[in-house]
This record gives structure tokens, sequence and C-alpha cells, in this order.
């Protein structure tokens, strides 16, 4: 089976910050020049950002430890320490954070343009310049960088397209993706040719309109029957669904049942999505009369005909695609003002300054 990157295990730490300077200024005609150690650099971020042209979790496949820049130390002449560079992290719209060991949500990249901050870097110590007093006007002491922070986490990707085509092996599935649009799915007279989830981009109406194509579902699918089960989380992520039906197939009259029983044995969310039905192989003598039967068997559904080989009804159905998503995007509208950079706010918060009290000695530098 192809390998489809869609999981992840990695390894995150944010930079430690530098450490405080302990120096004295030694110049000519500058009497009591006091002390003048800078302050530590701020550790670097781990960012998480969405980046649109990314489809797969390949790129985390092979690296699996993220590392942000350490602060530089601070130095003599008040002079301070470079902050580290934070670690950038792309990832594909209808990413998940969780926590490694139990699972637990940490962050849902609903928005394909958000920045996370998921670990704050660690503060630069002070320098021996903020220790300066009246009764302490030489002292040697400086605070050193805060540690950062390293965590495990599961990064999950599910799916987000417009449209999810759903069906059995063989129910023409990747034949429509192919009319469709420029993607180039394996098609093939046997059964689970899909093997992984397929993307496409269909323009209609000066319009771009993702459609995903789903490896076939079986009867028992949600609990582990087949290769479905482990795609049926990218569904949740569509705006809509397509229930593509073989009317050449015996069960043409009773496959939606089937289809809606799993999705929601796996999701009841599944359900409330818009949906459609879509008769395939229109052209074939033996589907004759029977796209008539499926429409009378649910008259609250929408149903369509179509054939790819012919092209009978593919207008009607990129048009129907077009309606869906409109409907869909305007339930679901929301203002979106300028990228928004979010903190994670359930990682311990490192930014507190230690007590002074608690100094500790760096090491002097003339």
């Amino acid at each position: 089976m192809e390998k489809f990157a869609d999981e992840a295990i990695i390894e995150v730490s944010s930079g430690s910050g530098g450490n405080g300077c302990i120096a004295f200024r030694r110049e000519k005609y500058v009497p009591k020049g006091g002390p003048s150690g800078g302050d530590g650099g701020r550790g670097g971020d781990i960012v998480f950002t969405i980046r649109r042209n990314l489809r797969t979790l390949a790129h985390l496949r092979y690296k699996h430890t993220f590392k942000a820049e350490n602060g530089r130390d601070g130095g003599n002449s008040a002079c301070y320490g470079r902050n580290g560079e934070d670690m950038i992290i792309p990832l594909p719209p209808g990413s998940l954070i969780r926590d490694s060991q139990t699972g637990a949500l940490i962050k849902d990249f609903s928005k394909s343009h958000e920045n996370f901050i998921f670990l704050k870097g660690g503060n630069g110590g002070w320098g021996n310049i903020h220790f300066k007093s009246s009764v302490n006007q030489a002292p040697r002491k400086a605070l050193p960088g805060k540690p950062g922070l390293s965590v495990t986490i599961k990064v999950e990707l599910r799916i987000m397209a417009d449209i999810g085509l759903v069906g059995f092996p063989n129910a023409g599935k990747s034949s429509l993706l192919d009319r469709f649009t420029n993607a180039r799915p394996k098609i093939a007279a046997y059964p689970f040719t899909t093997k992984i989830p397929n993307l496409g981009v269909l323009t209609a109406d000066e319009r771009d309109i993702i459609i995903a194509d789903i490896p076939g579902l079986i009867e028992g699918a949600s609990g582990g029957a087949g290769l479905g089960i482990r795609f049926l989380k990218h569904i949740s992520r569509t705006q809509a669904l397509a229930f593509l039906i073989d009317l050449s197939g015996d069960n043409y009259l009773c496959a939606f049942d089937i289809l809606l029983n799993e999705l929601s044995s796996f999701s009841p969310e599944l359900t409330k999505k818009k949906r459609l039905l879509v008769g395939t192989k229109t052209d074939l003598e033996e589907t004759a009369g029977r796209l008539a039967e499926l429409t009378a068997k649910y008259p609250s559904e929408e149903v369509l005909g179509i054939s790819v080989f012919s092209g009978d009804g593919i207008k009607e159905l990129s048009n129907t695609f077009l309606r869906l998503t409109d409907d869909t995007q305007n339930a679901d509208s929301e203002d979106e003002g300028e990228p928004e950079i979010e903190t994670n706010e359930n990682i311990e918060n490192i930014d507190d300054v230690e007590n002074i009290d608690d100094i500790e000695d760096i090491g002097e530098e003339d």
C-alpha cells in the first residue's frame, strides 16, 4: 500500500535564553567606570504556520526533531546578546496538534492563515549592569538564561476540501476526479485502485473548487474493514459530500443506506453535511431506468445522473458542486481580518523574571 503521510510524531524544543554577562568598564579617562555586563538574548520560539501549497506531512516523515536557536550571551560594554532565531514549522491546512501521550487536542488549524506560537523561548539572563546600587557599585553577579521547553507532539492531517467523493470501490470516483480536474489518480477495472486520498481543483465559473477522492468504502469500514477506516477522518473536513452510486451494480438501491450508516457509525456529524447523490455509468444499457428508481426511493435527496465516458450530466454536476460550495461557505462565513498570531496558553509560562535574590554567578569578563 502506498504511504500517505497524514500523521507524524515530532519533538520540538524552544531555544534557551543567553546568560547575562559580568563585566566592568576599564576605559581611559572614565573614572569609576562601573559594571557594564549586558543581558543575554531571548531564545527562539517554536512557531507553526499554515502553507496552502502543502498537502501532506511528508516533510515531517524523516525529520523528527525541531529546535529553535538559543539566545546569545551578553557581552561587555553593555552589549546585549542576540535573540535566537525562531523555528518555523510549516503545516498543510487542516492539521491538528495533539499531545503524543494522551491524545489531547492542543491546536486545530481550521483557518489557513494562522501563525501559532507553540513554545516560547527562554528569557535572557540579566547582566550585572542591572545590579548596581549605592551600596554595591561593583556587582559580580548576573542571571543565567532561562532554559527552553521540549515537548513531543503528534501532528495529524485531515484534508480540507470543498467536495468529498464517497462511494464503494469502482463507483467512478477517480474517473470523475480525472474528468473534472488535472489530478491523475490511478484508474483500473478492479477494486481499491485508489489507496490514498487524491485532491483536484475544479474550475467552474472562474471559481476553484477543491475535490477530494477518498479510497472506496465497504460495509464495515467504520469498524476497520477495507481501506476506508484510515481515511474516514479526512471526510470530516470536507464542506459537502457527493455519494457516488454505481448504477450498474446489484446494490445500487441500498448503497446509499450502507454508506450513510458507515459514516454515521464513524461520526454522526458526517451525516449533517450537505450532500448529493450521484448515479454513475448512465451510458451502460443495464442502467436504464435505475436513476429514476434511485430518485424515487430518496425523494428528499438531490439526485443527479452522470456518465464520465459520454459526458452526460457532467456540466450539471459541475454547477451543482459550485452551488453546494457557495451554500456551505455562506453558512460558515466569518469576517476574517489580518493574519493572527496565537500563543499556546497550555504551556508553562517561562517569561517570568527570576527573583533577584536567586542570582547565580556566571563568571567575570574583563
